[in-house]
């Protein structure tokens, strides 16, 4: 405790440098990200009001994504109110206790939201390989026990490499070449031995960024091989269409943290890193509201009902 008072005392305010070569443009990527900031939450918001209102939205599948919608709507926050600040004001200072919470939470969210994918992926292979079973399989209660494992599982793993780094004396510099506080950043100033640490936050991203995908990558193998058990054109067809959705997250969400956090360093670009970050913090949140549930039919009349119950009201 001492070493970390010591580092504390010694750092004072880490500088976010974020985007250098951009600054002259800073405005227009205020208004830019400012816009994705609040399309994120309110799509976000209105999927959760949705299915939490509409008795024909109470069923596994939808309960699953507006748990996504709500672990999304953290995801966005701990890191987006931060850079439209700096974007803005220029403000590059944040405090040594906010930044090792920002790393905590980021990483904590972003491990529960790789673990809820796995379970909607299982949760779509028991609906399409045992439909008869599924509603004895899958009930409320298991929904609400595996969601609350999926959250202890990220908020218990994510301590590891938050004490790992915590602990380390900082003293090369205050400039994070980043936009939030991440492990790679942090590390480069610290002036100590980071090759065990280095171990074993390799280990916890290969635990979250490959065990968990190849489990995805099984279920996926199921579903394909029950949906061409399937007779019917157009029931093959409507099988496969509520996967697909599922599947174009987990591509574009998994693929950017591989490069960021599982590539070797070596082989990694500063401001690439940030972009890829950018991709798998922003764009997930933003798009899922639209490739899960605002171009559903069921989730798209649920909303029509909810604003017409909206407009009766205020009559």
């Amino acid at each position: 405790m001492e070493e970390v008072n010591q580092t504390t005392e010694l750092f004072g305010d880490f500088l976010l440098i974020g985007f250098v070569n951009l600054e002259q443009y800073r405005f227009y990527f205020f208004v830019f990200f400012l816009i994705i900031y609040l399309w994120t939450l309110s799509a976000n918001a209105v999927i959760i009001l949705v299915v939490w209102s509409n008795t024909s939205l109470h069923n596994p599948m939808y309960f699953f994504i507006a748990c996504l919608s709500f672990l999304d709507l953290w995801f966005v926050t701990i890191t987006v109110p931060k850079l439209l600040s700096l974007l803005l004001t220029n403000n590059k200072r944040i405090s040594f206790q906010a930044c090792f919470a920002q790393l905590y939470m980021f990483h904590s969210l972003g491990i529960s939201e790789c673990s809820l994918l796995a379970i909607m992926a299982f949760d779509r292979c028991m609906a399409i390989y045992t439909p008869l079973r599924y509603p004895t399989i899958i009930t409320g209660r298991v929904c609400k026990v595996v969601t609350f494992i999926c959250w202890c599982y990220g908020f218990l793993i994510a301590i590891m490499p938050l004490t790992l780094t915590v602990r380390l004396p900082y003293c090369k510099s205050h400039e994070l070449k980043h936009y939030f506080c991440d492990l790679a950043p942090l590390l480069s100033l610290a002036c100590a031995d980071i090759t065990p640490i280095n171990t074993a936050n390799q280990s916890v991203s290969t635990i979250a960024t490959l065990f968990i995908p190849l489990f995805i990558l099984l279920m996926y193998i199921i579903i394909i091989y029950s949906i061409m058990k399937i007779k019917t054109k157009q029931g093959r067809s409507k099988a496969f269409s509520t996967c697909s959705s599922h599947l174009a997250t987990v591509i574009l969400f998994f693929s950017s943290i591989f490069v960021v956090y599982v590539v070797p360093k070596e082989l990694h670009n500063v401001e690439t890193d940030k972009i890829y970050a950018l991709i798998y913090n922003m764009f997930p949140p933003l798009i899922n509201p639209l490739i899960y549930s605002l171009r559903n039919k069921d989730v798209k009349e649920a909303l029509k009902r909810s604003i017409q119950k909206l407009q009766d009201s205020m009559k």
